[in-house]
């Protein structure tokens, strides 16, 4: 059983709807692709679902019914991080056989968590030099799976700022409140919307600009939603022609509704 058919396993057993199930932290979109096997969540997503469901995250990570060469590496691997003993993690990986469809993916989460836990350690020790190298190599095992996710990231930067006393630049979360900004505009939460919005680095992109725009029309600010709406246009034109329809309409502007208006049909046609 792959790891979707056991979330909506896990979901369905819990009683839960996809929409009771993704809160305010996935859209229901996503949560759909992940249990259709289409989309793999990141260690945050994954995190909050198997908290949401009362389950560890290795319930959902554990590939089961599938041999693999690597059973009891990771078998022991798993064990001995559970233990803390994130030396012996990286001892027992270095008996990994890659490639391996069933555990590659784990197998790297497994070496970045266990390097940046050691890279800590060794940084309270005074042990520079090592942290660093350490972090390096969480890196390189973090790039070879999609449950290295920002936050880890971000504490492997901050980190490393400390091991190699430089400055770093982390890795931005407008990703995930512009998700946020997403999920509360489906659940009609404007104003948390515009809160996650107002909290984003980069409020020029044109994901920016459409969800802005949405905000400003739920709360009935026409006048502000119209510019933004106007900077999406170009990258999401289904989208925004009908809300700049219903804006010009609200301003009293009929010539610019029946302008989007047209322009709208010729995209539908």
């Amino acid at each position: 059983m792959d790891l979707g058919q056991k979330l909506r396993q896990a979901r369905q057993a819990a009683g839960l709807s996809q929409r009771q199930l993704c809160g305010d932290e996935i859209t229901r979109n996503m949560l759909s692709q992940i249990e259709n096997g289409s989309a793999r969540p990141s260690m945050d997503t994954l995190r909050y679902l198997a908290g949401q469901l009362g389950k560890p995250i290795s319930y959902f990570l554990e590939e089961q019914a599938v041999t693999s060469p690597n059973q009891a590496v990771m078998a022991q691997a798993k064990k001995t991080f559970g233990d803390q003993d994130f030396g012996r993690v990286l001892v027992s990986l270095s008996g990994y056989q890659e490639p391996d469809p069933v555990f590659d993916w784990e197998r790297h989460l497994l070496e970045a968590l266990s390097c940046i836990a050691l890279a800590e350690r060794a940084i309270t020790e005074n042990r520079l030099p090592y942290a660093a190298q350490l972090l390096e190599q969480a890196a390189a095992a973090g790039a070879n799976t999609p449950y290295y996710d920002s936050a880890l990231e971000r504490r492997r930067l901050l980190l490393l700022a400390s091991a190699a006393n430089r400055p770093v630049s982390l890795p931005s979360d407008d990703q995930a409140l512009l998700l946020r900004a997403k999920t509360a505009l489906e659940q009609d939460h404007p104003s948390r919307a515009a809160q996650y919005l107002d909290a984003a680095e980069d409020q020029t992109t044109p994901e920016w600009m459409l969800l802005r725009g949405q905000v400003w029309m739920m709360q009935s600010q026409y006048g502000a939603a119209l510019p933004c709406l106007k900077a999406a246009e170009k990258r999401y034109p289904k989208e925004t022609l009908p809300l700049l329809e219903n804006c010009c309409q609200a301003l009293e502007d009929y010539k610019g509704a029946y302008f989007y208006a047209r322009k709208r049909r010729e995209i539908e046609w």
